[in-house]
């Protein structure tokens, strides 16, 4: 299985933690279809931790809790894949998953076998309660060899949260995305925080394999399991914008089921989309600003697979900024006899760049993010 461009859809925890069930799903399926996110690309709905009995069976199989999902799992799967989207479900390389329910540990095959029976396109595996005397690279080479070998199409989300240099060996194992930061919660400061940690481990992402910067927190507006302080529309946008530029997976955090029309506008974004699902898969990059006097504007660029140029201006900081840069910075300086015709993505305004790219006023946690085309000047 070849995972070509950055995984799309919905987990359960950002929002619902362990109150999840069988309803939840099922309406969650619905309201993905109804609200345009499947035809958008979101297509993996995907249950988190606590969907178990705290036991296996008697024959060392995970149970899933018969109060939350009485119908079982297969019947879950079979209800979300009749509604065109793909089935995702979780567990962890330790002895107990992170909420304290069963792990995969020295049950990895038993598990991807089970996970393949319930029609399972998608697995999340934790870190937690790992053995020491284990290193983390043969944790997740064993379980991405179960899944290679369950019989079934998987796609395996190493959720290692960047521990034990994972940029490192993470290629080895057979995941398609792996989480390259820390938690995220649903506050400006963490969106700061894994902003600024991805910028140094962007060569470890591409095609097949994809840094996962964690769960879209866009809509949740405070509200939920990491819920916290909650972000404004500019925020959000932001966000989005980090996210989809950097080429991390998009999977949606918040109550899909009640979203206001501010966050449809983000999350249906489909020239914001575009960027991030991009065929090429390039690298984005830094280019120098003529203005780094704040430290906190993140000028950024990325090649399309057209010949067009993604371009992201992002204000990490507490004050109105208006940067600019030289077009020398990214190989299209004055002597090229070429400029710029760009489309802001959330306005649809036009611009052109000759030589120098200058931005109109960047509000604080603000962002500009531009389609642009390469042209004879």
């Amino acid at each position: 299985m070849v995972v070509k461009t950055p995984p799309m859809g919905w987990n359960s925890w950002n929002t619902f933690g362990p109150n999840i069930n069988d309803e939840l799903i099922r309406t969650t399926a619905d309201a993905m279809v109804e609200n345009g996110l499947l035809e958008a690309g979101y297509n993996y709905l995907v249950i988190d931790d606590c969907w178990s009995l705290k036991e296996r069976d008697g024959e060392g199989k995970l149970v899933p809790d018969p109060v939350k999902f009485p119908h079982g799992m297969k019947d879950v799967a079979d209800y979300v894949h009749s509604k065109g989207l793909k089935f995702g479900m979780y567990s962890c390389a330790g002895t107990r998953t992170c909420a304290d329910y069963p792990g995969s540990f020295d049950h990895e095959y038993v598990d991807a076998k089970t996970f393949a029976e319930w029609g399972v396109d998608f697995l999340k595996y934790d870190f937690c309660y790992r053995p020491n005397f284990v290193p983390g690279h043969l944790l997740y080479k064993k379980m991405g060899t179960a899944l290679a070998n369950s019989g079934r199409d998987i796609l395996f989300s190493a959720c290692s949260w960047g521990h034990q240099e994972t940029h490192k060996w993470i290629k080895t194992t057979g995941a398609h995305m792996w989480r390259s930061t820390g938690d995220i919660v649903d506050s400006w400061a963490s969106i700061r925080d894994l902003t600024m940690h991805q910028i140094n481990i962007w060569d470890y992402n591409g095609a097949g394999c994809f840094n996962d910067m964690d769960m879209l927190v866009v809509g949740m507006n405070g509200k939920g399991n990491v819920g916290l302080t909650g972000c404004t529309f500019e925020e959000y946008k932001t966000h989005f914008s980090v996210w989809a530029m950097f080429n991390s997976p998009l999977m949606i955090g918040c109550d899909v089921r009640n979203m206001t029309d501010e966050t449809k506008n983000i999350l249906l974004n489909k020239d914001v989309i575009a960027i991030n699902q991009d065929p090429a898969c390039r690298q984005a990059y830094l280019v120098e600003a003529d203005n780094w006097w704040s430290g906190r504007v993140y000028m950024v660029a990325k090649q399309l697979d057209n010949g067009d140029v993604a371009i992201g201006a992002f204000n990490l900081g507490d004050n109105e900024e208006w940067p600019n840069f030289q077009l020398d910075s990214m190989g299209l300086g004055y002597a090229t006899g070429k400029k710029l015709v760009c489309k802001e993505l959330w306005t649809g305004e036009t611009c052109e760049a000759v030589d120098v790219m200058r931005f109109p006023k960047l509000p604080a946690h603000g962002c500009r993010l531009f389609r642009c085309k390469v042209v004879d000047a």
